[in-house]
């Protein structure tokens, strides 16, 4: 019996020896559509994933002190981000419980039992099938048999052909695709709120250039009136100065409703509820972050978006190799080793010794064809994510060109917008010194000061989307400017 352990140590070092292999297809990253440089900035190229770098807090590149306050709570507050957060917890999880499976698993029992027949019968040792049971005669003239046992047995499955490996691999993958959500999720919420802010600090500098229109019109609407007073100008003047104002009247109180819904907006992402938060007026930060050549090229990469993408073709590749070792039998070996005696004093005793070891192996002759579709199907799953993968890169670089595209246009039209609102401005303030001198009638009037307003507004909507778009950019290329 001394050396039954050592027998059992053997087998499952000789099993451990032949789990060398892992059946199935070892994962290689698929290739992807993809071209040498961005056609709309000449010099960037993208580079082989590397999601993990870190992406800095990218909302500093505007300046924006508020901006800065806001995006602090999102990651800690947002509750998508929050969720992202434990289901990331969870595929952690999940590896530690399938890597559990590479391990023997241990149990350790005790029991103690009684029991009697009739009193005609007398006390026996009877000894066999692994325990020893202890008869005697007990009081009141009854038989009664007591024994008290302990054992400690083991059972494992090796992993020879790879099916727990495999299994691993997939949840390991499946885990890295969870932690890449996560920071996808994380880069959406904070550029919702980016979004959302430049919205509302647009809406904010909107309000303030109607309100200026609006004592335009009001003006205008006076000099009518008391023109028509005068009997130097009809009362049509009038009317259209009327409703010049109440149009610009009612346009400016939507700006506040549009203003209301990006505060709302804010609240949500930062996990406050919209009836607790406000956000006051404030000078409005025009920034844009400049595209410093070169620095591009390498953040592509860090989309998390694409990185949980292909994670998730590892993931396929590896359940592929789950599902061909069920063509391969199964080997499990189990040992236990303990004592039973009819005195618990004595129950640890080398004489009330038990033992046992052995080995099974199993295996399916017939399945009708269940394996070969299971395994067709992980191979069909695999072939999707790939496609998914790709598509994901491709839709990737074109978001980036879209706003590589939209970022230089943009430029381009600011500087025209804010020519022609000058323009605009000193054509307004000649007709309206026009019609006081009554050279010009009222129409002229309207018309100029419709167009400044419009340009006016035109000049801070593309200044808006100036910054907006840049988000999108940011979140195009992964997250930020920082160099890896």
């Amino acid at each position: 019996m001394k050396h039954t352990p050592y027998s059992f140590a053997s087998m499952a070092v000789l099993a451990t020896a032949i789990c060398g292999c892992a059946v199935g297809p070892n994962y290689v990253r698929p290739t992807s559509p993809i071209s040498p440089t961005f056609k709309e900035a000449a010099g960037w190229s993208p580079a082989a994933p590397a999601d993990t770098l870190d992406r800095g807090d990218w909302w500093t590149l505007f300046n924006d002190p508020t901006l800065n306050a806001l995006a602090a709570k999102v990651e800690v507050s947002n509750q998508n981000i929050v969720a992202a957060e434990a289901a990331y917890r969870e595929a952690r999880a999940v590896v530690s419980e399938q890597r559990a499976a590479l391990f023997p698993t241990v149990d350790l029992t005790g029991s103690s039992t009684q029991s009697g027949g009739g009193s005609g019968t007398r006390g026996s040792v009877v000894s066999g099938g692994g325990s020893s049971v202890i008869t005697g005669v007990g009081g009141g003239g009854a038989n009664r048999t007591t024994e008290y046992r302990v054992s400690m047995g083991a059972s494992w499955e090796p992993d020879i052909w790879g099916r727990i490996r495999r299994t691993i691999e997939g949840a390991a993958a499946q885990a890295d695709a969870s932690a890449a959500d996560l920071a996808a999720a994380k880069l959406s919420a904070q550029g919702e709120l980016a979004t959302s802010y430049f919205g509302l600090r647009g809406a904010d500098a909107q309000i303030a250039v109607d309100r200026t229109t609006v004592e335009a019109y009001q003006r205008s609407l006076t000099i009518a009136q008391n023109r028509y007073k005068a009997g130097v100008a009809p009362k049509s003047d009038v009317l259209q100065a009327q409703t010049q104002l109440f149009n610009a009247q009612a346009d400016l109180a939507g700006l506040d409703q549009q203003r209301a819904n990006f505060e709302h907006a804010i609240a949500v992402l930062i996990g406050e509820a919209p009836g607790n938060f406000s956000l006051a007026p404030a000078p409005w930060t025009w920034t844009v972050p400049n595209l410093p050549p070169g620095v591009p090229s390498t953040l592509l990469q860090r989309r998390p978006d694409v990185a949980a993408a292909e994670r998730r073709v590892h993931s396929a590749n590896a359940q592929i190799g789950v599902q061909t070792a069920a063509y391969f039998p199964d080997l499990t070996l189990t040992g236990s080793y303990g004592f039973a005696a009819a005195e618990l004093g004595s129950l640890f005793s080398s004489p009330n010794a038990l033992w046992s070891y052995g080995a099974s192996i199993a295996e399916t002759i017939f399945d009708a064809g269940a394996r070969h579709a299971r395994v067709a199907e992980a191979r069909a799953t695999h072939e999707q994510a790939v496609a998914q993968y790709r598509e994901v890169a491709l839709q990737a670089l074109q978001s980036v060109e879209d706003n590589l595209a939209a970022t230089r246009v943009l430029a381009q039209q600011s500087d025209l917008r804010r020519e022609a609102s000058t323009a605009a401005d000193e054509a307004e303030q000649i007709v309206n010194n026009q019609y006081k001198a009554g050279t010009v009638d009222f129409t002229a009037v309207v018309t100029a000061q419709t167009a400044a307003a419009q340009a006016r507004s035109a000049v801070v909507q593309i200044a808006a989307q100036r910054q907006t778009t840049a988000v999108a950019l940011i979140q195009s290329l992964g997250g930020g400017w920082k160099s890896p």
